[in-house]
């Protein structure tokens, strides 16, 4: 019986499940990111980041342990040389798993799974926030016992965001998003005042896998979400089809 195992078998047998899971893992250490089905992604971050913990300390051992999980001289070459320095102050949680959708065909649930710490513009976004203070809700006491007014909360319309969730518009993906945060569009804003044109040069630059992308409804999108119309944006993006006009 299976009392208390909640390993996914993913449909194959175990010798099949190791492989293609040692198969992952290099992939992931080597490439920093790949893209498969939820199941898997969640089964691969079980085995590989045991081995990222086991890479902060390098030692003959950890290292002929490591090769016999993943069985590939370059992927181990890698995560004790690169992967190793880049996680050596991070005490856990290496890798960050981000839903892309369901896939035509089979309708599996869609993935991409990623080194934390090799997402440069992420980790650069994050590092241009300032450092969340934490607030008494108690009102300290001027010299002669008046008790000092609360501060005044910022209105949220004084509060500039450093950079949105692009990946909210239909039809912008995590690798999508990275294009146009590299381009200079971050904020919903910065996308609103952009034309189609524009964000069309932006993704043929990258490589022609993104010229099957329609931006033509990027920008009013960006604009409903930039005045906090969700209702209306999510009103807009049930008529839409991959970021298009849908045909009828």
């Amino acid at each position: 019986m299976r009392h208390g195992k909640k390993d996914n078998h993913l449909g194959r047998t175990a010798s099949h499940r190791k492989a293609m899971l040692s198969n992952m893992a290099s992939s992931l250490i080597i490439h920093k990111r790949i893209e498969t089905t939820l199941a898997k992604a969640k089964e691969l971050r079980k085995y590989v980041e045991p081995l990222l913990t086991r890479a902060k300390e390098d030692s003959t051992h950890n290292r002929r342990i490591v090769f016999s999980y993943l069985n590939d001289k370059e992927s181990t070459k890698e995560l004790f040389g690169v992967v190793s320095d880049k996680i050596a102050n991070r005490p856990g949680g290496y890798t960050r798993i981000i839903k892309l959708g369901n896939r035509l065909g089979d309708a599996a649930e869609v993935a991409l799974i990623e080194l934390v710490d090799f997402n440069d513009a992420l980790l650069l976004a994050t590092a241009d926030k300032p450092a969340k203070t934490r607030r008494s809700r108690r009102g300290g006491k001027k010299e002669g016992g008046e008790t000092a007014a609360p501060a005044k909360a910022k209105s949220d319309a004084t509060v500039v965001a450093e950079g949105d969730d692009l990946k909210i518009i239909e039809g912008v993906g995590p690798k999508i998003a990275d294009l146009l945060i590299n381009g200079g569009i971050a904020t919903f804003a910065q996308l609103a005042a952009t034309t189609p044109e524009a964000i069309k040069e932006i993704l043929e630059a990258a490589g022609s896998q993104y010229n099957v992308h329609n931006p033509a409804t990027w920008p009013a999108q960006a604009q409903l979400a930039a005045d906090g119309k969700w209702d209306e944006l999510k009103t807009l993006q049930d008529e839409l089809l991959g970021g298009r006009e849908s045909a009828e």
